[in-house]
C-alpha cells in the first residue's frame, strides 16, 4: 500500500511479498537449513523460492456460504452506505455496472469498484494449492487477511484474527471474538477462520510451499477494537495512548474529538510513536499477534507462517523494526522479513543492514527492467546501462540481500505488466508518484485498458526470461501468468481468471462508453511459458544461488549475456532486446556444445547460435 493514491482519491485511499532444500515441489517445508551460509543474515531458503502474490478477495471463491453481506462492509471506504448491494458476479465485464450498482445513482466509478466484493476467501486459496504447485510456485505472499471491512484489508480491525468472511462461519466467529479481552492474549480464541488459516499453512507446507502474511503495523482501522474503545470512552479508554489524538470531545469547551489518520485518511488511525518506535501498548499487542501466527504449537502444527511482508515500512521508525526483528528471529531464526520501501536504493539501504529486514519488494529491479525492455527509444536504457543499474542494486546491500529480494514487476499497487507494456511510453515507471496517477484507467482517458496483443505478450515473455534467471527471488502477481491485464489500482485487482468460470467479454470503458470486445480467457501459451521458466529456475541451483558475471553488453545490437555460476554448474543467459535476430560469436562464449533450456535445442558449434529478436536463450554447456 502506498500514499500516492491519496492525492486523487482522498477517502478512496485504500484501493491504494536450492531445490535440494525443503522448498522443492515434492518435499515438505522444514524449519532448519543445514547448508545455510552463516556469514549472512538472510534465510537461505528465501534465495531458492519463486513467489506468488495473492490478493485473497479476488483470487478464488472457495466457499459461497461465507460471502460478505452489506453489514460486513460497514466502515470501509467509501463511507456512504449503498442503497443497494450484492456480491458481484465473478465473470462480469469489469467496468460494466450491474443493476444493483445503477440503483445507487452515483456517477463516480471508483465508489462502485471499491464497494464490490467477489467472495474470494482462504478456502479458495486452499483449493488452488495444486494449481500453484503445478505452476512451480514455492512461496506465497498473501495480501492482508486480518479482520477488516474492506476488500483489501489494510484497515485492520485486529492483527490476531483472520477476517470472518474468509472463513466458514462469519457470524459464529464474530460472536467468539466478542468474548475476548484484546489486551489479554490468554483470552484470545481461535475462530473458524483462524483455524482455516492454519489449515492453509499446513497444507501448503506439505507440498513445499512457504507462506508469509502482510503486516500492516503503522495503523489500525477505524473499526478496530482499540480505536472504537477510544471513540466510546475518550480519555478513559485503555487505548487512549495508542493513537495520535489531537483533541477530545468536551461539551464544556466545545472541543471535538480529532486524531491523526495515516496521511490524513481518517479510516486509518495512525499508531503513536516515540523515540523507541511504536509506543508500548500497541507494540506489545503487535508482538503478541506476531507470536500467535508464527508459533501456534498449541494448535497441532509445528510451525506457523514463514515470515512477513511489512507494509509502508518507511512510515515506522527504525527502533521498532530492530526490536521486532529480534523477536521474530527468536521465534524462528529462518523467518523471512521483506519490506515495502519504494524509494531510491540509497534510502532503502539502511533497512537492509541485518538488524531490520532480509529483503525488499524489489521495485527498483522493476524500474530498471521497464526502462530496458519496455520504454520507447527516447527514454530507454542500453544493455550496458541496464547491467550497471542491476550491479548497483546487487552491490549496495550486505551479502545475501540481493538474493532474497522479491524481483517483481506488477503488484496490487501498480498496473499489471501486460497493461504496462500496452501503455509503454505513457510515463516512466521509476517516477512512481506521477506514474501511479498516469497509469489509472479510471483517472486517465489516455491510458489504454485494452487487452494485450501478441506483440505485447512476447515482450512479457522476454521479461520473464530475465526475471527467472537473474539474482533474486522472482515474484509473480496473481494472474499475470494467464495474461490478466488492467491499469493501476483498482484495475490491477480484478478477479482471477479460471477455466471453470464463464467470463463476459470486456466492452465497457471506465466512463461507460463501449469499445471492441476483449475476450477474457486464460492465455495458455503464456501460462506454459511461465511454467517452463519456473521449472528451469527450480531445477538449476546456479540460477538460485549462483554468482552473477557479465559476459557481454552490446548496446548497438541490444545484447546482454551473463553467467550464473554455482560450484561446478554454469548457466549462460542471452537476452536479445533488439528488433533483429542476433548471432553469438566465438568471442562471446567459449567454444563448445550448448543446450538451450527453453527450446531444448542443442548447438554443437557456438557460431550456429542465433537469438531471435526480442527473445532470450538459457544455455547450459553440454555434458
Amino acid at each position: 500500500m502506498r500514499n500516492n493514491w491519496l492525492k486523487y482519491f482522498g477517502s478512496y485511499a485504500l484501493i491504494g511479498l536450492v531445490v535440494v532444500l525443503a522448498v522443492s515441489c515434492n518435499q515438505p517445508v522444514k524449519k532448519a537449513d543445514p547448508v545455510a551460509d552463516h556469514t549472512e543474515f538472510v534465510p537461505h531458503w528465501a534465495k531458492t523460492v519463486v513467489w506468488y502474490q495473492i490478493f485473497p478477495e479476488r483470487f478464488r471463491d472457495g466457499d459461497v456460504s461465507n460471502n460478505p453481506t452489506v453489514n460486513d462492509i460497514k466502515g470501509a471506504d467509501p463511507q456512504e452506505p449503498p442503497k443497494s448491494w450484492e456480491i458481484h458476479p465473478w465473470g462480469s465485464d469489469w467496468y460494466k455496472l450491474q443493476d444493483y450498482e445503477k440503483e445507487n445513482g452515483e456517477n463516480e466509478t471508483w465508489k462502485h469498484l471499491l464497494r464490490r466484493r467477489y467472495g474470494g476467501d482462504l478456502q479458495g486459496v486452499i483449493d488452488k494449492l495444486d494449481y500453484l504447485k503445478d505452476l512451480g510456485i514455492t512461496a506465497i505472499y498473501l495480501n492482508p487477511v486480518f479482520q477488516s471491512p474492506s476488500l483489501h484489508k489494510y484497515d485492520s480491525e485486529s492483527y490476531h484474527h483472520i477476517d470472518p468472511n474468509f472463513g466458514p462461519d462469519p457470524e459464529g466467529d464474530r460472536k467468539l471474538i466478542a468474548t475476548e479481552d484484546p489486551l489479554d492474549p490468554s483470552t484470545w480464541v481461535w475462530t473458524s477462520a483462524d483455524e482455516l488459516a492454519l489449515e492453509l499453512i499446513s497444507e501448503a507446507h506439505k507440498i513445499g510451499i512457504r507462506i508469509i502474511f502482510d503486516g500492516v503495523f503503522n495503523h489500525l482501522g477505524y473499526n478496530s477494537f482499540a480505536f472504537q474503545d477510544v471513540i466510546k470512552n475518550q480519555e478513559n479508554s485503555a487505548y487512549k495512548d495508542w493513537f495520535i489524538i489531537k483533541s477530545w470531545d468536551d461539551p464544556k469547551t466545545g472541543s471535538k474529538f480529532d486524531y491523526e489518520g495515516w496521511f490524513g485518511v481518517k479510516s486509518l488511525p495512525e499508531l503513536k510513536e516515540d523515540s523507541t518506535g511504536i509506543v508500548a501498548g500497541p507494540k506489545e499487542y503487535i508482538f503478541n499477534a506476531t507470536k500467535r501466527w508464527m508459533n501456534p504449537k498449541n494448535k497441532g502444527i509445528e510451525y506457523g507462517i514463514d515470515g512477513w511482508r511489512l507494509d509502508v515500512a518507511f512510515c515506522i521508525g527504525h527502533p521498532f523494526w530492530k526490536d521486532w526483528r529480534k523477536y521474530v528471529k527468536s521465534i524462528n531464526s529462518e523467518a523471512y522479513l521483506t519490506a515495502e520501501i519504494v524509494d531510491v536504493p540509497s534510502k532503502v539501504q539502511p533497512y537492509m543492514q541485518g538488524d531490520e529486514f532480509d529483503g525488499e519488494m524489489n521495485y527498483n529491479f522493476a524500474f530498471a527492467s521497464a526502462e530496458f525492455f519496455f520504454n520507447p527509444d527516447s527514454t530507454s536504457i542500453s544493455a550496458s546501462q541496464f547491467d550497471s543499474k542491476l550491479r548497483e542494486l546487487r552491490d549496495l546491500y550486505p551479502k545475501g540481500v540481493a538474493y532474497v529480494s522479491q524481483n517483481l514487476f506488477g503488484s496490487h499497487d501498480s498496473n499489471r505488466i501486460g497493461s504496462h507494456i500496452v501503455n509503454r511510453g505513457i510515463e516512466n515507471f521509476r517516477n512512481w508518484d506521477s506514474y501511479f496517477q498516469t497509469s489509472m484507467g479510471i483517472n486517465n482517458p489516455e491510458y489504454s485498458t485494452r487487452k494485450p496483443q501478441k506483440e505485447d505478450i512476447e515482450l512479457q515473455k522476454l521479461f520473464v526470461i530475465m526475471q527467472m534467471t537473474y539474482v533474486g527471488a522472482p515474484m509473480i502477481y496473481y494472474g499475470d501468468e494467464v495474461g490478466m491485464w488492467g491499469g493501476n489500482d483498482p484495475d490491477s485487482r480484478k478477479p482471477m481468471i479460471w477455466d471453470d468460470i464463464d467470463y463476459e467479454d470486456e466492452v465497457h470503458n471506465a466512463d461507460g462508453s463501449l469499445h471492441d470486445p476483449d475476450t477474457v480467457e486464460i492465455n495458455h501459451e503464456l501460462f506454459n511459458h511461465y511454467k517452463k521458466l519456473i521449472q528451469i529456475r527450480n531445477e538449476y541451483e546456479a540460477l538460485q544461488l549462483g554468482i552473477y558475471k557479465t559476459i557481454l553488453t552490446d548496446d548497438e545490437n541490444g545484447l546482454l549475456i551473463f553467467e550464473r555460476k554455482h560450484e561446478s554448474q554454469s548457466i549462460f543467459v542471452v537476452i536479445n532486446n533488439s528488433n533483429k535476430d542476433q548471432t553469438i560469436s566465438n568471442s562471446d562464449l567459449k567454444e563448445g556444445c550448448y543446450e538451450d533450456l527453453i527450446g531444448s535445442i542443442k548447438f554443437e558449434n557456438i557460431d550456429n547460435i542465433v537469438v531471435p529478436k526480442k527473445w532470450g536463450l538459457i544455455l547450459k554447456p553440454c555434458n
